[in-house]
């Protein structure tokens, strides 16, 4: 019935340490996936944890301007992925007139929440259209 993005870019991440922190919460539901993002130690886990916070404010946002009804135990994450953004290149001196390149990562991080309504239509509608 209702499905809201929450995306934020150029975060001081690196993509392969969100892409574990994201793995946790991928189709989980959102109140449990704020539960796991609060308590775990990785430090991507907060930035994501302000990510799914702002997607289920967009859902509420969402139902409100449409007239439904939203429970926020009905959400859950249906997809979160992590993409790579632009990459800070710094220099570090070494030894004997030499330097060293840093490569400082960012990411891309986007959070898909959903109710199961529109999975299970989203779903009806590919076969209708594969037949």
């Amino acid at each position: 019935m209702v499905e809201s993005i929450a995306r934020v870019k150029h975060i001081r991440v690196t993509p392969q340490k969100a892409r574990r922190v994201v793995a946790l919460i991928k189709g989980k539901q959102a109140q449990e996936a704020l539960a796991i993002l609060k308590f775990a130690p990785q430090g991507a886990s907060e930035p994501i944890y302000k990510l799914v916070a702002a997607a289920v404010a967009n859902a509420r946002v969402k139902a409100d301007k449409d007239n439904e009804f939203l429970d926020d135990q009905d959400l859950y994450v249906k997809n979160a992925y992590v993409d790579e953004g632009t990459t800070l290149k710094r220099f570090q001196p070494r030894a004997q007139g030499r330097a060293f390149q840093i490569k400082k990562r960012t990411s891309h991080i986007t959070v898909v929440l959903s109710t199961p309504e529109v999975a299970d239509t989203a779903a009806a509608d590919t076969k209708k259209a594969s037949k």
